[in-house]
């Protein structure tokens, strides 16, 4: 899968399904956004959704029209493992 992120000028990197990365996330019709329950009532959460052709995509909650990043799993997989592991506590530490 392309991970290009899309100009504007159209785009032909998307897949059979027309997904892309940076696609408007409005355009990715019947999934369900999760977020975490450590999230706050702010609305300042990170989403994913489970795209039907198996890739994982990313929203921030406070945008919730803006793009969507789309990862294979295996991406996901990695950062999810990586946060397990503390690789990335150092980004929130005060």
């Amino acid at each position: 899968m392309d991970h290009d992120v899309y100009d504007g000028d159209g785009y032909d990197g998307a897949d059979a399904s027309g997904v892309y990365n940076g696609m408007a996330a409005t355009r990715l019709d019947g999934v369900a956004w999760q977020k975490s329950r450590h999230s706050n009532s702010q609305g300042s959460c990170v989403e994913f959704a489970r795209l039907p052709g198996g890739e994982v995509a990313v929203r921030n909650s406070r945008f919730p029209d803006g793009p969507a990043l789309v990862y294979t799993r295996a991406e996901i997989e990695a950062m999810l493992l990586g946060v397990k592991d503390g690789e990335f506590d150092h980004l929130v530490a005060g």
